[in-house]
């Protein structure tokens, strides 16, 4: 998402957790000389947050994108079967914590600009008749229903929210057998999220800007 942004002429401030000498993200910043500035934030730990906070007082963007998820070791188990420690993992990395980045930096957006978090077609609750990856669906739901929260307060306002489905994309985290590479999601989804910023209110999309159930 980044790297595409970039091509589309945005400057891009990106986090990377720390510990990480080297990403994608720093080879981003070493060939856009100036265009691209790494924090580092791990989204779970509440005090790296506040310090980002901190550091980026009086800054004001055009859009605030959360792009945060994991899985459980083994993502066929029914909610029954999960352990307590997963079932807290999860939902602290992909529900809570993205929506403390968004609560914590909604001021540093501009009143036009665009708040987003990523989300999955699998967090949509009418969507769901094959079941499958439940506690991983259970925290994306969980998600969008924060989304619709947090847009509530914002109601009557001309910010622009969204959630976002990518797709099934070949990723560590979609695996091997996702019916789209990056190349085919990310370009894409960056043209949703452009278009969706003359749209206030929150809408759940997917990475062509159909209209997901929730």
């Amino acid at each position: 998402m980044a790297a595409e942004f970039l091509k589309k002429g945005w400057n891009v401030v990106g986090t990377v957790r720390g510990g990480r000498s080297r990403t994608l993200l720093h080879d981003l910043a070493d060939e856009h000389s100036g265009r691209v500035e790494i924090e580092i934030l791990d989204i779970c730990e509440p005090d790296q947050l506040a310090a980002l906070r901190d550091r980026l007082a009086g800054r004001m963007f055009d859009m605030l994108f959360v792009n945060a998820g994991t899985t459980n070791r083994d993502p066929t188990q029914t909610i029954g079967e999960v352990s307590t420690e997963d079932f807290v993992q999860l939902m602290i990395t992909n529900a809570l914590s993205p929506m403390r980045v968004i609560e914590s930096l909604a001021g540093n957006v501009s009143a036009t600009g665009l708040i987003g978090a990523m989300s999955s077609g699998q967090g949509s609750i009418a969507n769901n008749e094959a079941g499958q990856r439940e506690l991983y669906r259970g925290t994306k739901a969980a998600l969008n229903m924060f989304m619709r929260s947090f847009a509530a307060r914002q109601a009557g306002t001309a910010r622009a929210m969204v959630v976002m489905a990518p797709g099934w994309v070949r990723t560590d985290l979609g695996g091997p057998d996702g019916k789209l590479s990056i190349e085919e999601s990310i370009p894409n989804l960056v043209n949703v999220l452009l278009a969706k910023r003359e749209t206030p209110g929150l809408e759940y999309l997917d990475y062509l800007g159909r209209t997901v159930p929730w």
